[in-house]
Protein backbone atom coordinates (compact mmCIF):
# COMPACT_ATOMS: atom_id res chain seq x y z
CA UNK A 1 0.00 0.00 0.00
CA UNK A 2 2.74 2.48 -0.90
CA UNK A 3 1.82 6.30 -0.49
CA UNK A 4 -1.61 4.89 1.07
CA UNK A 5 -1.93 5.33 4.62
CA UNK A 6 -5.10 3.56 6.66
CA UNK A 7 -6.05 3.16 10.53
CA UNK A 8 -9.13 2.01 11.44
CA UNK A 9 -11.08 3.81 14.56
CA UNK A 10 -12.74 1.64 16.68
CA UNK A 11 -14.92 4.05 17.71
CA UNK A 12 -17.73 2.25 19.29
CA UNK A 13 -15.56 1.53 22.47
CA UNK A 14 -15.21 4.70 22.96
CA UNK A 15 -17.52 6.99 21.51
CA UNK A 16 -21.03 5.29 20.67
CA UNK A 17 -22.85 8.28 22.77
CA UNK A 18 -22.10 11.12 20.48
CA UNK A 19 -25.82 12.48 19.44
CA UNK A 20 -26.68 12.86 15.92
CA UNK A 21 -29.92 14.34 15.77
CA UNK A 22 -28.75 17.87 15.04
CA UNK A 23 -27.78 16.45 11.40
CA UNK A 24 -31.05 13.80 11.35
CA UNK A 25 -33.65 13.23 9.00
CA UNK A 26 -35.44 15.82 10.43
CA UNK A 27 -32.99 18.48 10.59
CA UNK A 28 -31.64 17.65 7.00
CA UNK A 29 -35.79 18.38 5.29
CA UNK A 30 -35.84 21.31 7.82
CA UNK A 31 -32.49 22.73 5.85
CA UNK A 32 -33.98 21.25 2.76
CA UNK A 33 -36.79 23.49 2.69
CA UNK A 34 -34.96 26.65 3.07
CA UNK A 35 -32.77 25.56 0.05
CA UNK A 36 -35.93 24.67 -1.75
CA UNK A 37 -37.22 28.62 -1.63
CA UNK A 38 -34.29 29.59 -3.82
CA UNK A 39 -35.51 29.51 -7.34
CA UNK A 40 -31.81 27.55 -8.34
CA UNK A 41 -32.73 24.23 -6.35
CA UNK A 42 -32.54 21.62 -8.06
CA UNK A 43 -31.96 18.15 -6.83
CA UNK A 44 -28.64 16.93 -7.82
CA UNK A 45 -28.09 13.44 -9.86
CA UNK A 46 -27.32 10.51 -7.80
CA UNK A 47 -26.07 8.23 -11.15
CA UNK A 48 -25.46 4.49 -10.98
CA UNK A 49 -22.45 2.89 -12.18
CA UNK A 50 -23.75 -0.81 -13.23
CA UNK A 51 -21.02 -1.42 -15.77
CA UNK A 52 -18.07 0.05 -13.67
CA UNK A 53 -19.24 -2.21 -10.48
CA UNK A 54 -19.07 -5.34 -12.93
CA UNK A 55 -16.00 -4.72 -13.86
CA UNK A 56 -14.45 -3.92 -10.79
CA UNK A 57 -15.96 -6.65 -8.92
CA UNK A 58 -18.53 -5.24 -6.39
CA UNK A 59 -22.27 -5.15 -6.66
CA UNK A 60 -23.04 -1.25 -7.48
CA UNK A 61 -21.53 2.02 -7.47
CA UNK A 62 -23.46 5.27 -6.82
CA UNK A 63 -21.58 8.98 -7.09
CA UNK A 64 -23.97 11.85 -6.12
CA UNK A 65 -23.22 14.83 -8.51
CA UNK A 66 -22.67 18.12 -6.78
CA UNK A 67 -21.72 19.84 -9.66
CA UNK A 68 -24.82 20.88 -10.79
CA UNK A 69 -25.82 22.47 -7.57
CA UNK A 70 -26.89 26.17 -7.63
CA UNK A 71 -25.06 26.26 -11.03
CA UNK A 72 -21.78 26.58 -8.87
CA UNK A 73 -20.24 23.36 -9.50
CA UNK A 74 -19.86 22.36 -6.05
CA UNK A 75 -22.05 21.62 -2.46
CA UNK A 76 -20.43 24.15 -0.69
CA UNK A 77 -23.28 27.06 -1.49
CA UNK A 78 -25.35 24.73 0.86
CA UNK A 79 -23.58 25.25 3.71
CA UNK A 80 -22.98 28.93 3.48
CA UNK A 81 -26.24 29.78 2.58
CA UNK A 82 -27.87 28.13 5.24
CA UNK A 83 -25.37 29.64 7.84
CA UNK A 84 -25.34 33.30 6.17
CA UNK A 85 -29.44 33.09 6.96
CA UNK A 86 -29.24 31.24 10.06
CA UNK A 87 -27.40 34.61 11.22
CA UNK A 88 -29.88 36.79 9.56
CA UNK A 89 -32.43 34.87 11.26
CA UNK A 90 -30.44 35.64 14.33
CA UNK A 91 -30.10 39.08 13.72
CA UNK A 92 -34.03 39.64 12.96
CA UNK A 93 -34.95 36.95 15.76
CA UNK A 94 -36.50 35.07 13.14
CA UNK A 95 -37.39 31.61 13.53
CA UNK A 96 -35.66 28.91 11.68
CA UNK A 97 -38.76 27.86 10.05
CA UNK A 98 -39.64 31.00 8.76
CA UNK A 99 -36.37 31.21 6.85
CA UNK A 100 -37.01 31.45 3.17
CA UNK A 101 -35.27 33.54 0.31
CA UNK A 102 -38.61 35.52 0.30
CA UNK A 103 -38.15 36.34 3.86
CA UNK A 104 -34.74 37.14 3.74
CA UNK A 105 -35.57 39.76 0.43
CA UNK A 106 -38.25 41.64 2.60
CA UNK A 107 -37.99 45.29 3.02
CA UNK A 108 -37.36 45.35 6.57
CA UNK A 109 -33.89 43.34 6.99
CA UNK A 110 -32.07 45.91 4.70
CA UNK A 111 -34.48 48.42 7.16
CA UNK A 112 -33.12 46.87 10.63
CA UNK A 113 -29.57 45.42 9.14
CA UNK A 114 -28.66 47.47 6.83
CA UNK A 115 -25.56 45.70 4.62
CA UNK A 116 -24.00 43.24 6.37
CA UNK A 117 -20.62 41.81 5.20
CA UNK A 118 -19.64 38.39 4.95
CA UNK A 119 -16.13 37.45 5.72
CA UNK A 120 -14.24 34.02 4.97
CA UNK A 121 -11.44 32.01 3.44
CA UNK A 122 -11.83 29.19 1.09
CA UNK A 123 -10.05 27.88 -1.76
CA UNK A 124 -12.30 28.21 -3.62
CA UNK A 125 -15.78 26.39 -4.05
CA UNK A 126 -17.49 27.67 -0.11
CA UNK A 127 -15.99 31.36 -0.85
CA UNK A 128 -18.03 31.42 -4.10
CA UNK A 129 -20.99 29.77 -2.47
CA UNK A 130 -20.64 32.56 0.61
CA UNK A 131 -20.47 35.17 -3.00
CA UNK A 132 -23.25 34.03 -4.28
CA UNK A 133 -25.41 34.00 -1.28
CA UNK A 134 -24.19 37.67 0.05
CA UNK A 135 -25.30 38.90 -3.65
CA UNK A 136 -28.58 36.85 -3.96
CA UNK A 137 -29.53 38.47 -0.61
CA UNK A 138 -27.99 42.07 -1.39
CA UNK A 139 -25.24 41.92 1.30
CA UNK A 140 -21.36 42.54 0.96
CA UNK A 141 -18.86 39.41 0.80
CA UNK A 142 -14.99 39.18 1.81
CA UNK A 143 -13.27 36.42 0.32
CA UNK A 144 -9.50 35.78 1.57
CA UNK A 145 -7.97 32.90 -0.39
CA UNK A 146 -4.78 30.88 0.23
CA UNK A 147 -1.54 30.85 -1.54
CA UNK A 148 -1.70 29.14 -4.31
CA UNK A 149 -5.07 29.11 -5.37
CA UNK A 150 -5.69 28.66 -9.31
CA UNK A 151 -6.53 32.01 -10.88
CA UNK A 152 -9.51 30.90 -12.36
CA UNK A 153 -11.23 30.30 -9.05
CA UNK A 154 -10.62 33.93 -7.41
CA UNK A 155 -12.11 35.44 -10.84
CA UNK A 156 -15.52 33.16 -10.16
CA UNK A 157 -15.37 34.58 -7.06
CA UNK A 158 -15.38 38.32 -8.39
CA UNK A 159 -17.60 37.68 -10.52
CA UNK A 160 -20.27 37.44 -7.81
CA UNK A 161 -19.68 40.68 -7.23
CA UNK A 162 -17.75 40.15 -3.60
CA UNK A 163 -14.12 41.62 -3.01
CA UNK A 164 -12.16 38.60 -3.32
CA UNK A 165 -8.13 37.94 -3.05
CA UNK A 166 -5.20 35.72 -2.50
CA UNK A 167 -3.18 35.77 -0.09
CA UNK A 168 0.86 34.54 0.73
CA UNK A 169 -0.06 32.13 3.22
CA UNK A 170 -1.25 28.63 3.53
CA UNK A 171 -5.24 27.88 4.28
CA UNK A 172 -5.07 28.01 8.12
CA UNK A 173 -3.52 31.40 7.94
CA UNK A 174 -5.85 32.37 5.77
CA UNK A 175 -8.54 31.65 8.05
CA UNK A 176 -6.51 33.98 10.80
CA UNK A 177 -6.65 36.40 8.09
CA UNK A 178 -10.21 36.65 7.44
CA UNK A 179 -10.71 36.14 11.27
CA UNK A 180 -8.55 39.65 11.73
CA UNK A 181 -10.27 41.33 8.79
CA UNK A 182 -14.08 40.35 10.25
CA UNK A 183 -13.08 41.82 13.72
CA UNK A 184 -11.54 45.69 12.67
CA UNK A 185 -14.29 45.91 9.83
CA UNK A 186 -17.45 44.52 11.77
CA UNK A 187 -18.07 41.67 9.12
CA UNK A 188 -19.52 38.57 10.44
CA UNK A 189 -17.01 35.23 9.80
CA UNK A 190 -18.74 32.11 7.51
CA UNK A 191 -15.99 29.96 8.29
CA UNK A 192 -16.51 25.72 8.75
CA UNK A 193 -13.57 25.45 11.00
CA UNK A 194 -14.67 25.73 14.56
CA UNK A 195 -12.49 27.37 17.33
CA UNK A 196 -13.47 28.14 20.75
CA UNK A 197 -15.96 30.64 21.11
CA UNK A 198 -17.24 29.67 17.77
CA UNK A 199 -19.33 27.09 16.68
CA UNK A 200 -22.57 27.96 16.20
CA UNK A 201 -21.85 29.23 12.50
CA UNK A 202 -20.04 26.27 11.66
CA UNK A 203 -22.72 23.98 12.82
CA UNK A 204 -25.28 25.94 10.61
CA UNK A 205 -22.68 25.08 7.45
CA UNK A 206 -22.70 21.52 8.62
CA UNK A 207 -26.59 21.76 8.85
CA UNK A 208 -26.89 22.98 5.52
CA UNK A 209 -24.44 19.92 4.10
CA UNK A 210 -27.29 17.92 4.93
CA UNK A 211 -29.76 18.47 2.31
CA UNK A 212 -27.44 16.43 0.31
CA UNK A 213 -28.30 13.19 2.90
CA UNK A 214 -32.11 13.97 2.64
CA UNK A 215 -32.04 13.93 -1.54
CA UNK A 216 -29.60 10.86 -1.25
CA UNK A 217 -32.14 8.57 0.70
CA UNK A 218 -35.05 9.51 -0.91
CA UNK A 219 -32.75 8.75 -4.77
CA UNK A 220 -32.07 5.53 -3.42
CA UNK A 221 -35.88 4.62 -2.62
CA UNK A 222 -36.24 5.07 -5.98
CA UNK A 223 -33.70 2.77 -7.22
CA UNK A 224 -35.47 0.39 -5.11
CA UNK A 225 -34.73 1.01 -1.26
CA UNK A 226 -30.85 0.45 -1.67
CA UNK A 227 -28.89 0.89 1.03
CA UNK A 228 -24.96 1.36 0.52
CA UNK A 229 -22.73 -1.08 3.06
CA UNK A 230 -19.80 1.41 1.89
CA UNK A 231 -19.69 5.24 2.07
CA UNK A 232 -16.57 6.91 1.10
CA UNK A 233 -16.62 10.77 2.35
CA UNK A 234 -13.24 13.35 1.32
CA UNK A 235 -12.35 15.69 3.72
CA UNK A 236 -10.57 19.37 4.44
CA UNK A 237 -11.26 20.22 7.97
CA UNK A 238 -13.95 17.60 8.04
CA UNK A 239 -17.48 19.91 8.39
CA UNK A 240 -18.75 17.95 5.59
CA UNK A 241 -17.62 14.64 5.97
CA UNK A 242 -19.00 14.83 9.29
CA UNK A 243 -21.89 16.31 9.01
CA UNK A 244 -22.68 13.55 7.04
CA UNK A 245 -21.35 10.62 8.85
CA UNK A 246 -23.75 12.32 11.81
CA UNK A 247 -26.94 12.11 9.40
CA UNK A 248 -25.67 8.38 7.97
CA UNK A 249 -25.29 7.00 11.73
CA UNK A 250 -28.45 8.74 12.58
CA UNK A 251 -30.91 7.70 9.31
CA UNK A 252 -29.41 3.76 9.22
CA UNK A 253 -28.60 3.44 13.64
CA UNK A 254 -27.20 -0.05 13.87
CA UNK A 255 -27.15 -1.05 10.27
CA UNK A 256 -24.74 1.72 9.21
CA UNK A 257 -22.90 1.52 6.26
CA UNK A 258 -18.86 1.13 6.71
CA UNK A 259 -17.63 5.07 6.40
CA UNK A 260 -13.98 5.68 4.90
CA UNK A 261 -12.77 9.50 5.26
CA UNK A 262 -10.23 10.61 2.63
CA UNK A 263 -7.30 12.65 2.43
CA UNK A 264 -4.50 14.44 0.52
CA UNK A 265 -1.23 12.99 2.12
CA UNK A 266 0.03 16.46 2.12
CA UNK A 267 -3.04 17.49 4.31
CA UNK A 268 -4.03 14.59 6.36
CA UNK A 269 -4.90 16.10 9.95
CA UNK A 270 -7.84 13.67 10.64
CA UNK A 271 -5.85 10.78 9.33
CA UNK A 272 -3.51 11.83 12.10
CA UNK A 273 -6.09 12.77 14.75
CA UNK A 274 -7.64 9.29 14.27
CA UNK A 275 -4.24 7.56 13.85
CA UNK A 276 -2.88 9.00 17.34
CA UNK A 277 -6.45 8.93 19.05
CA UNK A 278 -5.58 10.75 22.05
CA UNK A 279 -8.23 12.81 22.35
CA UNK A 280 -6.56 15.60 20.83
CA UNK A 281 -7.05 17.15 17.16
CA UNK A 282 -3.63 16.82 15.59
CA UNK A 283 -2.86 19.50 12.79
CA UNK A 284 -0.95 19.67 9.75
CA UNK A 285 1.49 22.61 9.04
CA UNK A 286 3.11 23.67 5.68
CA UNK A 287 2.65 24.39 2.32
CA UNK A 288 -0.72 21.25 2.55
CA UNK A 289 0.24 20.97 -1.39
CA UNK A 290 -2.14 18.63 -3.29
CA UNK A 291 -4.29 18.91 -7.07
CA UNK A 292 -6.68 18.53 -4.40
CA UNK A 293 -7.05 22.14 -3.48
CA UNK A 294 -10.55 21.13 -1.51
CA UNK A 295 -8.98 19.20 0.68
CA UNK A 296 -5.92 21.30 1.80
CA UNK A 297 -6.67 22.08 5.21
CA UNK A 298 -4.18 21.62 8.03
CA UNK A 299 -6.57 22.26 11.05
CA UNK A 300 -9.76 19.55 11.80
CA UNK A 301 -12.66 21.16 12.73
CA UNK A 302 -14.26 20.19 16.23
CA UNK A 303 -17.66 19.53 15.55
CA UNK A 304 -16.99 17.81 12.51
CA UNK A 305 -14.52 15.82 14.22
CA UNK A 306 -17.16 14.38 16.91
CA UNK A 307 -19.18 13.06 14.63
CA UNK A 308 -16.56 11.25 12.50
CA UNK A 309 -14.88 9.70 15.52
CA UNK A 310 -18.25 8.66 16.68
CA UNK A 311 -18.82 7.04 13.16
CA UNK A 312 -16.57 6.75 10.52
CA UNK A 313 -15.03 3.37 10.37
CA UNK A 314 -11.51 4.35 8.52
CA UNK A 315 -9.53 7.44 7.63
CA UNK A 316 -6.99 6.85 4.27
CA UNK A 317 -4.46 9.54 3.42
CA UNK A 318 -3.44 9.38 -0.42
CA UNK A 319 -1.47 10.23 -3.16
CA UNK A 320 -2.70 12.88 -5.57
CA UNK A 321 -2.51 10.28 -8.41
CA UNK A 322 -5.65 8.28 -6.63
CA UNK A 323 -7.69 11.38 -7.37
CA UNK A 324 -6.81 11.61 -10.98
CA UNK A 325 -7.53 8.42 -11.61
CA UNK A 326 -10.86 8.87 -9.99
CA UNK A 327 -11.50 12.20 -12.53
CA UNK A 328 -10.64 9.53 -15.45
CA UNK A 329 -12.35 7.01 -14.84
CA UNK A 330 -15.69 9.16 -14.02
CA UNK A 331 -15.43 10.88 -16.95
CA UNK A 332 -14.52 8.09 -19.18
CA UNK A 333 -17.72 5.51 -18.54
CA UNK A 334 -17.62 2.18 -18.96
CA UNK A 335 -20.30 0.91 -21.11
CA UNK A 336 -23.91 3.03 -20.78
CA UNK A 337 -22.76 4.21 -17.77
CA UNK A 338 -23.27 8.05 -17.41
CA UNK A 339 -19.85 10.40 -17.81
CA UNK A 340 -19.44 12.47 -14.60
CA UNK A 341 -16.94 15.78 -14.80
CA UNK A 342 -15.43 15.58 -11.26
CA UNK A 343 -12.65 17.78 -10.25
CA UNK A 344 -9.37 17.06 -7.85
CA UNK A 345 -11.31 17.25 -5.01
CA UNK A 346 -14.53 16.03 -6.24
CA UNK A 347 -12.91 12.83 -7.53
CA UNK A 348 -11.18 12.11 -4.25
CA UNK A 349 -13.14 9.17 -2.66
CA UNK A 350 -14.23 7.61 -5.84
CA UNK A 351 -10.67 7.17 -6.74
CA UNK A 352 -9.43 5.56 -3.65
CA UNK A 353 -12.23 3.30 -4.57
CA UNK A 354 -10.68 3.12 -7.69
CA UNK A 355 -7.78 2.16 -6.88
CA UNK A 356 -8.23 -0.23 -4.05
CA UNK A 357 -10.37 -2.80 -6.64
CA UNK A 358 -8.04 -1.84 -10.02
CA UNK A 359 -4.47 -1.93 -8.78
CA UNK A 360 -2.94 -5.21 -7.84
CA UNK A 361 -0.65 -3.79 -5.21
CA UNK A 362 -3.58 -2.30 -3.29
CA UNK A 363 -5.67 -5.46 -3.14
CA UNK A 364 -4.75 -5.77 0.78
CA UNK A 365 -6.32 -1.90 0.88
CA UNK A 366 -9.15 -3.51 -0.93
CA UNK A 367 -9.75 -5.86 1.78
CA UNK A 368 -8.89 -3.68 4.68
CA UNK A 369 -11.61 -1.48 3.37
CA UNK A 370 -14.10 -4.40 3.05
CA UNK A 371 -14.67 -3.88 -0.51
CA UNK A 372 -16.00 -7.35 -1.96
CA UNK A 373 -18.59 -9.22 -4.67
CA UNK A 374 -21.62 -7.70 -2.34
CA UNK A 375 -20.75 -3.98 -1.80
CA UNK A 376 -23.12 -1.19 -2.93
CA UNK A 377 -20.80 1.61 -2.90
CA UNK A 378 -21.96 5.34 -2.23
CA UNK A 379 -19.16 8.33 -2.96
CA UNK A 380 -19.92 12.32 -3.11
CA UNK A 381 -18.15 13.99 -6.19
CA UNK A 382 -18.78 17.06 -4.88
CA UNK A 383 -17.53 19.55 -7.69
CA UNK A 384 -16.94 19.61 -11.12
CA UNK A 385 -14.31 21.37 -13.59
CA UNK A 386 -13.79 24.23 -11.08
CA UNK A 387 -10.02 24.50 -12.23
CA UNK A 388 -10.62 23.71 -15.95
CA UNK A 389 -7.39 24.40 -17.33
CA UNK A 390 -5.78 21.35 -14.33
CA UNK A 391 -9.03 19.21 -15.64
CA UNK A 392 -7.76 18.86 -19.07
CA UNK A 393 -4.16 18.76 -17.88
CA UNK A 394 -4.86 15.67 -15.66
CA UNK A 395 -7.76 14.22 -18.55
CA UNK A 396 -5.75 15.39 -21.67
CA UNK A 397 -2.13 14.91 -20.81
CA UNK A 398 -2.38 12.43 -18.23
CA UNK A 399 -0.93 14.36 -15.73
CA UNK A 400 -0.81 12.92 -12.11
CA UNK A 401 -1.22 9.44 -13.93
CA UNK A 402 -0.88 6.59 -12.03
CA UNK A 403 2.71 4.69 -11.69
Amino acid sequence: MKNFHLVHLPHQQRFGGVNTASFGLEQAQRVRRFHQSFPEYSMTPLVELKCLAKELGVKNIFVKDESYRFGLNAFKVLGGSYAIAREIGRLLGVDEAELTLERLLAPDVRERLGQLTFVTATDGNHGRGVAWTAQRLGHRAVVFMPKGTAAERLENIRKLGAEASITEVNYDDTVRLARQYAAEHAGVVVQDTSWEGYDEVPLHIMQGYTTIGAEIVEQLAAFGNVKPTHVFLQAGVGAMAGAMAGFIADYYKEARPIITIVEPNQADCLYRTALTNDGELHAVTGALDSIMAGLCCGEPCSLGWQQLAAHADNFVAMPDEAAALGMRVLGNPVGSDAAVVSGESGASGFGLVVAALREPGLAELGRSLQLNGESVVLCLSTEGATDVANYRRIMWEGAWSWK
